[in-house]
């Protein structure tokens, strides 16, 4: 089965056949392995054998998937030892994904089509298994934060580890590089150049001299900045009314109606502000009639949140959340995970940032860094009363991207600019800093 959607933000691959062909080699290397398994895994493992309701929604899942989808992963065991086989690997790139697409979900990849069932749905909403599964989650980001993680960070055929994939090479192979520089929606424009090895070094800070070009791990790589003056707000953006993209980021959905609690699981998605916000005391200084703006990143470009606006940081907030919840309403489709971005926001473990803005037309603005399944590390590097300029540094997604909101106020009237495009699940990177609206 194959879906140009599926490729939303190029985490996993369009071809299914593709994408059932590394679970299986991924099987066939577990087997072969034989890793001891993890605390973390063996936690969660106990966890769902003594409890009989996890036990149930961890069996079901795999019993409820229809007969025809060829799931290879046919039951939870056979789930928890991938997931012991991922916790010592980094993501590497495949010759072949350039046209399939990056496994850079693979544990999201081995709960694919069991996300979809009522199983799955009771098991992945359940606050003490993604308790669990945060513990394993934070366990494989201590590995990509390792130097351990680097050595997919070469240019060349990887030796080591994960033969699962198809002639795995690293980062800096001409066809990974390519891969990133065609994400760069700036790539040949002005000083930056087209050739592939050229733009990263223009685009990032890194020392291409050195070896794995001067990163220490992962982690180090995937969350690189940009090198100054690369991404920086126009001259003509400075205007305190212009609102500029706060990740390097793809429209998804804009709505000016959103209510402070919806029904948020239903058909269509809708933002339910207070949920969103967890019951954040500065909710209180919402209502009904916001503007809610959502964007999406990809696996290969920049992972970094910044300012929207000019202000003062209001309040911070980590909330743990969901990791492999998908909206009910999606069913089996292979594109659930990325059509559920809007349910997602309520649920999803995430962070948020409240901005006052030094415009009062904006006011009191939140910034929403929404987890999607791995990637659900949300770092916030600001402070409570620190004055922000508009393209400053506020944060980090750790191992990749995923999705974010931008929330205005009922009554602020913005006039956005999507950069000739539609907002939907098939649009292109805006640049960071680049202007996205302005407030009438």
């Amino acid at each position: 089965m194959k879906s140009v959607k599926y490729r939303i933000g190029k985490w996993l691959p369009s071809d299914r056949d593709f994408l059932n062909s590394w679970i299986e080699n991924k099987i066939r290397l577990t087997k072969d392995n034989s890793l001891p398994l993890d605390p973390t895994i063996d936690d969660l493992a106990k966890a769902i054998f003594t409890d009989p309701i996890l036990y149930m929604s961890f069996t079901s899942m795999y019993d409820e998937i229809p007969q025809g989808f060829n799931e290879p992963v046919k039951n939870y065991d056979t789930m928890l030892l991938i997931m012991n086989q991922i916790l010592t690997e980094a993501p590497c790139y495949s010759v072949v994904e350039d046209q399939m697409g990056l496994i850079g979900f693979p544990i999201n990849a081995i709960l694919d089509w069991a996300m979809g069932t009522s199983g799955g749905y009771l098991a992945f909403t359940n606050p003490f298994v993604n308790e669990k599964l945060r513990a394993i989650l934070n366990k494989w980001k201590t590995f990509l934060e390792s130097s351990a993680s680097k050595y997919v960070l070469v240019d060349g055929p990887i030796a080591q580890k994960q033969p699962d994939y198809t002639n795995p090479i690293g980062w800096f192979s001409p066809k990974a590089l390519e891969a990133i520089a065609a994400m760069d929606p700036l790539r040949g424009q002005g000083k930056s150049p087209k050739e592939a090895k050229a733009n990263f070094i223009y685009n990032y800070k890194c020392e291409p001299s050195k070896p794995y070009f001067g990163y220490k791990s992962w982690d180090n790589f995937f969350t690189r900045e940009f090198n100054p003056g690369v991404r920086e707000v126009s001259p003509n953006d400075s205007d305190s009314d212009v609102i500029v993209n706060a990740c390097e980021s793809a429209p998804y959905n804009c709505v000016t109606n959103a209510k402070m609690k919806d029904k948020f699981w239903m058909k269509g998605q809708p933002y339910s502000v207070l949920d969103i916000m967890a019951d954040n005391p500065l909710a209180s200084e919402f209502g009904d009639g916001c503007t809610v703006y959502q964007a999406f990143l990809c696996a290969k470009t920049y992972h970094r949140w910044n300012s929207p606006v000019d202000g003062t940081i209001k309040g911070i907030k980590n909330i743990p959340g969901t990791y492999y919840a998908e909206s009910p309403v999606e069913g089996y489709d292979p594109a659930g995970p990325n059509d559920s971005q809007g349910y997602i926001a309520e649920i999803a473990t995430r962070a948020l940032i409240f901005i006052q803005s030094d415009n009062a037309k904006i006011g009191l603005m939140c910034f929403v860094a929404i987890g999607m399944a791995e990637v659900s590390s949300c770092e916030i590097t600001v402070k409570v009363g620190q004055k922000v300029k508009k393209g400053d540094p506020i944060g980090t997604f750790h191992f990749g991207g995923s999705t974010h909101c931008l929330i205005f106020r009922p009554g602020v009237n913005i006039e956005f600019d999507f950069h000739n495009q539609t907002p939907s699940l098939n649009t292109h990177n805006i640049p960071v800093k680049a202007r996205i609206g302005k407030v009438a």
